[in-house]
């Protein structure tokens, strides 16, 4: 199987420096023209499934993907963003403030009570590969989640049940492609690269070209 877990595009709770969580937030206007791009990107990957957070920053990413590769997308909430109750709709600045906790440990494991825990974390983690390897283990599959879940996620492959334990060194930027391969003999996954954001040069180039860089 060859999975492919997107980002979704920038959202207006992005733009405004929150901590998302469930909160559901649209695509900013910079997030529509990165969802345009990453969905260019992959009309040549022979992509046969895609499934995604129902959340629609994550389910408008998706769509635009699904109409590029003529594909029905998925809503799966198993790949949902991270659950941070209270600390939901906050900037950082406020959540250190209030919790300071979250700035000793980090945002998603921080322990808060009513926050998503690492064990349930864990089980999401599991559940999915156990269902993506279950059901597509031949196949290319596209799943478009979030940064929070795509980093838990990635630790989970690499370390399992304790992969909170450990520093977690990922930044999935918005519309960032991760490609990991599984094998059709073996469990043991193959990361071939994270964060692929080489879709969004012309965003650069064009604030090059404004003096905006």
């Amino acid at each position: 199987m060859n999975l492919y877990l997107i980002r979704h595009g920038e959202s207006e709770g992005n733009v405004s420096g929150k901590i998302q969580g469930w909160d559901d937030y649209p695509l900013s206007e910079l997030g529509r023209e990165q969802v345009g791009l990453v969905a260019q990107s992959l009309h040549d990957l022979p992509i046969h499934y895609i499934y995604s957070s129902d959340l629609t920053r994550a389910y408008d990413t998706a769509k635009a993907i699904g109409r590029v590769k003529n594909c029905t997308v998925h809503k799966w909430d198993k790949v949902r963003e991270v659950y941070l109750g209270p600390l939901q709709g906050l900037t950082r600045s406020e959540i250190y403030e209030q919790y300071p906790e979250a700035k000793e440990k980090s945002i998603i494991t921080s322990g808060v009570a009513g926050t998503e825990t690492n064990d349930e974390l864990t089980k999401r983690c599991e559940h999915v590969v156990n269902q993506m390897l279950l059901a597509h283990r031949n196949d290319h599959v596209a799943i478009v989640s979030h940064g929070g879940f795509i980093s838990v996620f990635l630790m989970y492959l690499l370390t399992g049940s304790q992969w909170h334990s450990f520093h977690r060194p990922f930044q999935i930027h918005n519309t960032g492609i991760t490609h990991i391969e599984w094998s059709k003999d073996d469990s043991k996954p193959i990361i071939h690269y994270t964060n692929n954001t080489s879709h969004l040069s012309p965003i650069q180039e064009q604030k090059s070209q404004k003096g905006l860089l």
